[in-house]
């Protein structure tokens, strides 16, 4: 778990996420990963603005593999392709992101919390990075949270065991 990633952390972070999409998905995938801001422009000001560029420019030279990334974008960018339209933002990856990237740990846990409160998702959460899975819940989680994140678990070490996810 990073409170406060670097740059370099951003990376393994975003690869890490989509080497387990890739890992646990049943058909063939290229994830899009959204790197969010709290805006779609890069500002020197904003350091997440600027790590964002960055990892976006890093994926189209090939350091971040497999995936299409593009940041920096502010959530309703990511999730919505009229907002994006109405910005005026050209974007393969606004409107359908698989893989939504904060800037640290703070914002991360208000999205996600906010998801599963004000829009009725499910959480399931692992960390990844380590040899093993370390499953990771919200002690306010329920039992489907709980199972979500075992299952999680499980097709990671699934994939792990049979050579579609790297170990460390």
């Amino acid at each position: 778990m990073n409170i406060k990633p670097d740059l370099a952390t951003k990376v393994d972070i975003a690869q890490n996420a989509i080497d387990l999409m890739i890992a646990i998905s049943d058909v063939e995938i290229t994830p899009k990963v959204a790197v969010l801001s709290a805006v779609e422009t890069v500002n020197p000001s904003i350091q997440s603005t600027i790590d964002a560029a960055c990892l976006s420019k890093m994926a189209d030279r090939g350091q971040i593999t497999n995936a299409i990334v593009d940041g920096p974008l502010a959530f309703d960018n990511a999730i919505s392709l009229e907002a994006a339209k109405i910005k005026g933002i050209t974007s393969a990856v606004s409107g359908d992101a698989d893989i939504l990237l904060t800037p640290d740990l703070e914002s991360g846990n208000m999205l996600a919390k906010q998801l599963v409160l004000l829009g009725g998702a499910t959480s399931s959460g692992i960390i990844l990075g380590a040899r093993i899975p370390i499953i990771l819940t919200s002690r306010a989680d329920g039992a489907q949270a709980r199972i979500g994140s075992c299952a999680i678990a499980a097709l990671m070490a699934d994939a792990r065991r049979n050579g579609r996810f790297p170990a460390f």
